[in-house]
């Protein structure tokens, strides 16, 4: 069974696929889902870990150990992990974040989701992302996965971003546009 690539292009794009098409043959997409879920929250908290993915200087072995010993830490599955240390032997751990990306992607497609960027100035709560997942599902006609970030620049509101569409209502845009009437009025 082949996955609907849309969406998934470039080097990111193939090695997704490639996990993606595997997790579905062997029949464990939840657990491939759940382990890369888990590994891109660990890249979130961990300056460590991103300076580990994107050095360029760091030998191939020692960074396969690490990601080894961190798989292993973490309790990711066989497939997971092999996925894990063939990107480490191909040195494409910088591309780590993007796989992870791009597997979303392909799931969200082959699961008939949409998934929504949001972006806040500050952290919502659990409520507020459902209130809000569920008025995104009344106006696409499609379940919603909503992948949240902080932006406190943003000084509030929101900046919500579905496939090509995006919907901005930050306070900062708002003041902007403020400025540039104020601008053309004078």
């Amino acid at each position: 069974m082949s996955s609907d690539k849309s969406g998934a292009s470039g080097l990111a794009g193939r090695y997704a696929s490639a996990l993606f098409d595997l997790a579905v043959a062997e029949k464990q997409l939840d657990a491939v889902t759940g382990n890369l879920e888990q590994l891109s929250d660990m890249i979130a908290q961990s300056e460590d870990l991103r300076r580990l993915l994107g050095s360029p200087v760091t030998s191939r072995g020692d960074q396969g150990k690490a990601m080894a010993a961190l798989a292993e830490k973490a309790g990711f599955e066989g497939l997971t992990r092999n996925f894990i240390a063939v990107v480490t032997a191909n040195r494409r751990l910088f591309v780590l974040p993007a796989i992870i990306g791009a597997y979303r992607e392909i799931l969200s497609a082959h699961r008939g989701e949409a998934t929504a960027e949001v972006v806040s100035a500050s952290k919502l709560s659990d409520t507020q992302v459902k209130a809000l997942g569920s008025q995104l599902k009344k106006a696409i006609g499609s379940e919603v996965t909503i992948d949240t970030s902080v932006d406190p620049e943003l000084l509030g509101g929101l900046v919500v971003k579905v496939g090509s569409r995006m919907i901005d209502s930050s306070l900062r845009t708002k003041l902007q546009q403020l400025r540039l009437a104020m601008i053309g009025v004078g």
